[in-house]
């Protein structure tokens, strides 16, 4: 948390329980995933753009018991990061992401334009014995020069990245065999007379 306060992002590893790690891990690897292709921007914006993102995603809605987990560890931490960080979290969505081999995404921020209610997001990886020269990064850059790096994080099993949504610009690098990762979002409540946002 001290990383994620000073710097606006931090780097886990190992940061679940390992029986959680590898509940995932069978989610992931089994045949129970139905994947569609990730689309980008939201809304009326919503629109598939193989050039900027070439993964696979399937949302997160506790159909499983490997989801309930996760969505449980995941309701923990945005209790304990409102409690030390004062953050006002309000819910959290997330969903698997699978990149095949030499699939992408280019550099993006999460938080949409004009929708500023993503406040912290989160990268959980399903990765085990994740070779070093495989490539599949995650590269975050500076929000002051985007062509700057500022971290390359390798996407091994049970490593766990938050950052601030609207700030770090970032992108997943192609690797050179699938990879497995866990997306995710925590948001505030932009709620007003006329509409909820998030919805509930």
């Amino acid at each position: 948390m001290k990383d994620l306060r000073q710097d606006g992002y931090c780097v886990l590893e190992n940061a679940l329980p390992d029986e959680i790690a590898q509940s995932l891990l069978a989610e992931v690897t089994s045949s129970n995933i139905d994947y569609r292709q990730a689309n980008i921007g939201r809304a009326q914006d919503h629109q598939l753009n193989q050039s900027i993102r070439s993964d696979a995603i399937k949302w997160i809605n506790k159909e499983s018991p490997a989801e309930t987990l996760w969505v449980e560890q995941m309701e923990n931490l945005r209790l304990e990061l409102n409690k030390q960080l004062f953050l006002g979290l309000f819910s959290y969505e997330s969903h698997f992401a699978h990149y095949p081999i030499g699939a992408f995404y280019k550099t993006h921020l999460d938080a949409f334009h004009g929708q500023a209610n993503r406040m912290l997001s989160t990268v959980y990886y399903l990765n085990p014995e994740w070779p070093e020269n495989a490539g599949g990064e995650l590269v975050i850059y500076n929000p002051e020069n985007h062509q700057e790096e500022i971290i390359r994080v390798q996407p091994k099993l049970g490593t766990l990245v938050i950052f601030l949504s609207e700030e770090f610009p970032h992108q997943v690098l192609p690797a050179t065999r699938p990879r497995q990762s866990i997306a995710g979002w925590f948001r505030v409540n932009n709620s007003s007379h006329n509409k909820i946002d998030p919805p509930e």
